[in-house]
């Protein structure tokens, strides 16, 4: 989803809903809307008009069968079509209830239950309109509507403030709901697409980590079928050799064979030794390793990027398991101090009995604080603002997701590492100095990302 807005990559996932569920849930409307029409009618003995309620029940029983044969059970529906079908239940039971006593009726809070599913699984745009149209049919029963089915010879009689009362729960009702179920169901959303987009980057991750030991397996396949190629080019042109003694047109292209083949075993012989290095080496690397491999992409964007180790390199340095998670997390927060560094980002390490703390500051203009308490978390971005001039020959700024920090602080929390957003203060203390991302290890973290148990 590179390049999507938050709205659009929300809708991407949302707006679409099984045919069956819907049949299913106005199945459930049909036997609750009949059991309580017959129960009042039948079993209270309130008079009300039952043709007419049957009648609005039934149509919404043969909408359920006309869509079960024009449709397959499994069709999704797009936002427009299952709005289509949440409009019809609104009308369907404005309907009833203006039979039966409009808002007087207590099932009038059923209302609820088209928008609430509309804002957990449509788009906003279908939400508004479904509500829009309660709100019509609430409105319009509390003015018109039917006398509420009641005992022969008497009339209940509802003061108008108290009518007024239940109009406004169920305005509020309504919004509340809606609002509640449509963030909740975007967050859930939203928390789905940046996951899979961090189970995409640990993949690929994970992919050229392991291409050293890939090309030490295709250097030890390759080497049996080169072997072959190359003594069967010396023996050809030994055979120029003796018998036109290097005068034949083929000759020349004999040596050729061979030198290449030389050459291309030569090219296997080195994949195959960074192959068996890799075992010991390239699985393994020291911080002062990690911390280089980290920042070696970055140094070209024009920022002088500082790394200091503590304590001293005369120390036996700590040994760590080569971890894609680790570097991809780390090598964001770099980029990220980078591009927004004025001239100089500090990389400084320090590692102790506590355990192993990294944190990467620069001297830009620090992160915006309308977002410095919700950086971790999905698409939140503040690269579309302007936070200042560039620096001369640096990148333009690219306009993110705002997925990099989500998927730089779950690759590193995955490790057991602790990761924690602020800003540098300035001399006056007022105004930051810059960005400072510090991540922490604790010391059984540590000892895991070693190896030792």
């Amino acid at each position: 989803m590179q390049g999507l807005t938050e709205e659009e990559a929300v809708a991407r996932l949302t707006g679409h809903v099984r045919l069956r569920t819907l049949v299913v849930l106005r199945w459930l409307a049909v036997a609750g809307q009949s059991f309580a029409v017959i129960f009042v009618h039948l079993s209270l003995g309130f008079p009300l008009p039952l043709g007419l309620c049957l009648a609005a029940i039934a149509a919404s029983a043969w909408l359920n069968i006309f869509a079960s044969l024009r449709y397959p059970a499994q069709r999704m529906l797009g936002d427009k079509e299952a709005a289509f079908y949440l409009a019809y239940d609104i009308l369907q039971l404005a309907c009833l209830l203006y039979l039966t006593g409009g808002l007087k009726n207590p099932f009038s809070l059923l209302f609820l239950a088209p928008v609430t599913i509309s804002a957990s699984v449509l788009g906003l745009r279908a939400t508004l309109a479904l509500g829009g149209l309660a709100l019509a049919c609430i409105t319009f029963l509390a003015l018109f509507h039917f006398p509420l089915p009641w005992s022969p010879g008497e009339t209940p009689v509802l003061p108008p403030m108290y009518l007024g009362g239940i109009w406004a729960a169920l305005v509020l009702g309504l919004g509340f709901t809606a609002i509640y179920a449509w963030r909740i169901a975007s967050e859930r959303t939203r928390m789905s697409t940046a996951l899979a987009a961090t189970q995409l980057v640990l993949a690929r991750e994970q992919k050229l980590s392991a291409l050293g030991g890939l090309a030490a397996a295709a250097a030890h396949e390759l080497g049996t079928p080169l072997a072959t190629i190359q003594l069967v080019a010396k023996e050809m042109a030994l055979e120029f050799d003796k018998e036109f003694d290097k005068t034949h047109p083929l000759a020349e292209d004999a040596d050729l064979l061979v030198s290449q083949a030389e050459r291309c075993r030569d090219i296997l012989a080195r994949l195959s030794l960074r192959g068996e290095e890799g075992d010991i080496v390239h699985d393994t690397m020291n911080l002062e390793s990690l911390l280089s491999e980290a920042v070696e992409p970055y140094r070209a964007l024009g920022a002088d990027i500082c790394v200091r180790i503590a304590p001293p390199a005369t120390a036996e340095p700590i040994t760590l398991m080569r971890s894609p998670e680790i570097l991809y997390g780390l090598q964001n927060i770099i980029e990220n101090a980078a591009d927004f560094a004025k001239k100089r980002v500090d990389i400084n390490a320090e590692i102790n009995g506590a355990g192993l703390k990294i944190i990467v500051s620069d001297d830009g203009p620090g992160f915006a604080q309308e977002v410095l308490a919700r950086l971790g978390e999905p698409y939140i971005t503040t690269r579309a603002a302007a936070h200042g001039p560039r620096r001369p020959g640096a990148a333009a700024p690219h306009e993110g997701m705002g997925l990099g920090f989500f998927i730089a602080k779950t690759l590193l929390e995955r490790t057991g590492g602790e990761v924690a957003f602020a800003n540098r203060l300035g001399p006056d203390r007022d105004r930051p100095s810059g960005a400072r991302v510090s991540v922490f290890w604790a010391a059984a973290a540590v000892d895991a990302l070693a190896g030792r148990p």
